[in-house]
């Protein structure tokens, strides 16, 4: 914990605001290095129990390498964002690195889990993991289904990466006080996702229909355990108190916000060699986005008539596909998506600009705030 920031500057390192860039580079480097030396104790257990099973860390492996550590990073500048005066030690630095590199973890396991729900086919530049193991079956001359084994495998393959979540938090070396602390904001993070996910595929189906559902889905889905949860949770580390906390929401929700959206236009106008993701998959598996609600809005009977027979359709060919976009930018919902992602960013902005945190963390927070909703991947 914080006993003033004196007694911080002690243990890490005061940062300049010029040189946020440099210090978020580090936190991202020893949240990977952290999800190495895990990972690497993992292996070992899973290979004695049976040899079979390092595919299975592999799977792991390569969904946690390469992320932008967003997450991690936002916990950590949360901890480091925290000035008041609390009682108890102060938590070490590589601790907490540790406790927020298991952020990654849920995101992993949300990541395999969306994608067998989607019926997605890449990610991150290679197969999704229900496909993967899917060819590892055929691979393998296998005997049955080999689809339902890839997505039994991706299933396994995501609840084990919460089930490591758990651990690498509990194992991060943070002291007993400031784990029992973070467990609130942890359990309300990872019951949000999961609550989310089943909006998404409420709305998928039909449900929470308009503009506001597709809001509603990215709150719970994606954005809060994106930015609020993640401040909240370094917060929590700190042993902050309420004014902390209501900082961190005012920053994280319109954030988080902004960062899904900017997720959504990416994943129609994105590029691929970029994004490692189909551009196309998002308009096959018919994903309910704002922007499609706002194209929906304001598209004519034509245009309604192609929401309703291409978006969706695993087999929309290229021409389709142009078209749904055209509707899309000629409807101008990718502009009032932009626009509002701007308008969301400012607004976390000026949150961080005017929150009760250390110089240092409100340099890194807006540093991650213009790279989490300007990013082109």
């Amino acid at each position: 914990m914080i006993n003033g920031t004196a007694q911080r500057e002690s243990v890490v390192r005061p940062l300049a605001p010029s040189l946020a860039a440099a210090d978020l580079g580090r936190v991202r480097g020893a949240v990977s290095a952290a999800l190495t030396g895990f990972l690497e104790e993992q292996r070992s257990t899973l290979a004695a129990m049976d040899p079979a099973l390092t595919r299975v860390v592999d799977e792991v492996c390569a969904l946690a390498d390469g992320g932008k550590r967003l997450r991690p990073s936002f916990a950590y500048w949360g901890w480091r964002g925290v000035t008041e005066d609390v009682p108890g030690p102060l938590e070490d630095d590589a601790a907490v690195l540790r406790a927020v590199a298991a952020l990654e973890f849920v995101h992993a396991s949300a990541l395999v889990h969306d994608d067998v729900m989607d019926g997605a086919l890449t990610r991150r530049g290679r197969p999704a993991t229900h496909v993967g193991f899917a060819a590892h079956h055929g691979d393998g001359g296998l005997t049955g289904d080999g689809d339902a084994f890839g997505v039994g495998a991706a299933i396994l393959v995501g609840d084990l990466a919460l089930v490591w979540s758990d651990e690498l938090l509990r194992r991060s070396g943070i002291s007993a006080p400031a784990l029992a602390r973070a467990r609130s904001v942890w359990d309300t993070m990872r019951t949000e996702v999961t609550a989310g996910q089943y909006l998404d595929l409420l709305r998928a189906a039909g449900g929470l229909p308009g503009a506001q559902g597709a809001l509603t889905v990215a709150r719970y889905k994606s954005a809060g355990y994106t930015v609020q949860r993640p401040l909240q949770l370094g917060a929590a580390i700190a042993g902050a108190g309420p004014r902390a906390a209501d900082a961190y929401t005012a920053i994280g929700l319109p954030l988080g916000e902004a960062f899904q959206l900017r997720d959504d236009v990416l994943g129609v106008f994105g590029d691929p060699a970029v994004t490692g993701k189909s551009a196309d998959d998002d308009l096959r598996e018919g994903k309910q986005t704002l922007l499609i609600a706002l194209a929906e809005e304001e598209a004519d009977e034509e245009g309604r008539a192609l929401l309703r027979t291409r978006l969706g359709d695993p087999d929309c060919g290229v021409d389709e596909l142009d078209a749904l976009r055209d509707l899309i930018e000629h409807t101008g919902a990718r502009a009032r998506v932009e626009e509002r992602i701007a308008e969301r960013t400012a607004t976390a902005r000026a949150a961080i600009a005017d929150a009760p945190i250390a110089e240092e963390a409100r340099a890194a927070l807006d540093a991650l705030a213009v790279a989490a909703t300007a990013r082109t991947a």
